[in-house]
């Protein structure tokens, strides 16, 4: 015989029938999460702690490159940093058009270690500002106050004054780049010269690993886009300096805490012995003569507390030493509930 089924029992599978037809059109509108495949082949040079650093110095210059804007362009600007990535340069490179512009960037480390020599980086870093951005950039330092996103067609090349203007331009961010590293290690970035068609010159190995920080830059009303590309030897260079400076900083607090251990070894403290303690009326005080006795609640052979500052540290019993009255220690109190009581 079939089985029955009860009104709740209905009610429920109708229920669940409409749910997972609810979340099966959800699933379909939901579009698919990509994922960036890891080439285990080619490990990560830079781990998660280092990139997070580089995140924190590039947060600070855009928060720096933002006000400089401000005043350039006569408009509010804002820069956020959207993504820090290791990559292959090669990655970066096949993105670029042959009407893009790179602005090559000198690089010197400037060691703080007594007697270290500065660090001239052989590869350099690159600033990318996209077409669009620049030349928006450009009509807003020359008098424009539109606020409409200029169309540039692909493959767009700069003529002789727009690239003196973008020289102009990305001559001041690159000056200001060097303010964010202060914090880690002095590094002075220094502009050498603007690469037109980077895409018909090897500016680095194709396959050196390179850290790419892309920023998003909103002024005017319109948007764009900057990049800094940072050579793996370099960003070697600077981790390697700034391991040097931690190394030196530990080893001189280690150093100087000798030190300080050395002078409070020679310095005095006042330390109050207390058997006991009792209240008097003030006529009873005012009474009280030679021999007499007061009684303070504890016997001859209770604990006595010793207090330095006004806490308890040590507890002991009292007894003489070489004639003087004196205390041994029996328990020294380390908890702060042990002192406060």
């Amino acid at each position: 015989m079939a089985e029955v089924l009860s009104q709740s029992q209905i009610d429920a599978l109708l229920n669940s029938m409409r749910s997972g037809g609810d979340a099966e059109k959800a699933e379909e509108k939901q579009p698919e999460k990509k994922y960036r495949k890891y080439d285990f082949t080619t490990p990560r040079k830079f781990t998660k702690d280092r990139i997070k650093m580089l995140n924190g110095i590039f947060e600070n210059y855009t928060r720096v490159i933002s006000s400089r804007l401000n005043a350039q362009l006569r408009t509010s600007c804002e820069i956020t940093v959207e993504s820090i990535e290791e990559q292959k340069f090669y990655e970066f490179n096949n993105a670029l058009t042959e009407g893009d512009v790179l602005a090559m960037v000198n690089v010197t480390i400037h060691p703080r270690t007594e007697g270290g020599e500065d660090i001239i980086a052989e590869d350099p870093v690159m600033v990318y500002l996209s077409t669009s951005t620049a030349l928006g950039m450009m009509d807003r330092m020359m008098g424009s106050e539109s606020d409409a996103e200029r169309e540039v067609p692909l493959g767009y090349a700069y003529t002789d004054l727009e690239l003196q203007l973008y020289e102009h331009i990305i001559r001041d961010i690159i000056a200001l780049m060097g303010s964010s590293w202060e914090n880690y290690v002095p590094v002075t970035f220094e502009y050498e010269r603007t690469q037109v068609n980077p895409t018909l010159v090897t500016l680095l190995n194709l396959d050196e690993t390179v850290v790419l920080v892309d920023m998003k830059l909103d002024f005017g009303g319109s948007e764009g886009r900057m990049s800094v590309v940072l050579p793996g030897n370099v960003l070697m260079s600077v981790f390697g300096e700034v391991n040097r400076e931690s190394m030196g900083r530990k080893m001189a607090s280690e150093d100087n805490s000798e030190e300080i251990f050395d002078q409070l070894r020679d310095s005095t403290l006042e330390i109050i012995a207390e058997l006991g303690d009792t209240q008097l009326s003030l006529s009873d005080i005012y009474h009280l003569n030679v021999g007499d006795v007061v009684d303070l609640g504890r016997s001859k052979d209770s604990p006595v507390f010793l207090e330095i500052g006004g806490y308890q540290w040590f507890t002991g019993r009292m007894g003489t030493h070489k004639k003087n009255m004196a205390i041994k220690i029996d328990e020294v109190c380390y908890s702060a509930e042990q002192r406060s009581e």
